[in-house]
């Protein structure tokens, strides 16, 4: 399979994008403040789509989910449903390392605010679209939140309307792909209880069922 094709270190899709990132590296010298690559193998059957790079997060650290509260839960629950070994200390470089899932972002530039436009997540949509054709045993994909959601939906040519975004909901897609929902890992969603740890674990023990039972059918 070919590798993914992945946005340059000052990719110029997105004007707005590219002015805010200039601005982040001329305000934060020694972060990553570029594209954030996808993180994971390409071998892997799971990939986990989130929104986009968190301006002191992966837009820091340069790693996805790395180095903010979303990625304190991310990685201790890839950790315990053994999706990832290692000890997370938000730190690209804290030796944390993937086993059968791959993370990505629907955009790959922090925005402002942490809210794309429209055009923007279209601006992006070919790199998605690259990953997941690069990834030959994809089988389940966990979209956090109804933003991911829809723009994976929309990357494989599935109508929205079709696939209501729900946490916990199951979609299985015509593509043969099954896509799962949850509620974005962020601080605002945990510290309202809009999502609590356990109502994530539920999300995981969903994907960790339907990987078992895929690979007991193979």
């Amino acid at each position: 399979m070919p590798k993914p094709h992945a946005p340059g270190w000052d990719c110029d899709k997105c004007p707005r994008l590219a002015d805010y990132r200039h601005a982040n590296r001329t305000a934060q010298p020694d972060w990553h403040n570029a594209p954030v690559e996808s993180a994971g193998p390409l071998s892997a059957r799971l990939l986990i789509a989130g929104l986009a790079p968190g301006l002191r997060g992966a837009n820091r650290t340069g790693r996805p989910f790395t180095g903010d509260f979303a990625g304190d839960l991310l990685y201790a629950t890839l950790i315990k449903y053994g999706f990832a070994q290692g000890v997370y200390a938000r730190a690209a470089d804290d030796g944390v390392s993937f086993e059968d899932c791959r993370i990505t972002n629907a955009v790959r530039c922090v925005p402002p605010q942490n809210k794309p436009t429209g055009a923007e997540i279209n601006a992006c949509r070919p790199f998605l679209e690259s990953e997941i054709g690069a990834m030959a045993n994809l089988c389940v994909i966990l979209a956090l939140g109804g933003i991911a959601h829809q723009a994976v939906l929309r990357t494989l040519g599935h109508k929205v309307s079709a696939h209501k975004f729900a946490h916990r909901a199951r979609h299985d897609l015509s593509s043969g792909l099954t896509l799962i929902d949850s509620y974005h890992c962020s601080r605002l969603n945990t510290n309202t209880g809009r999502l609590t740890e356990a109502m994530f674990h539920q999300v995981f023990d969903n994907i960790r069922g339907r990987l078992d039972a895929a690979g007991a059918a193979s």
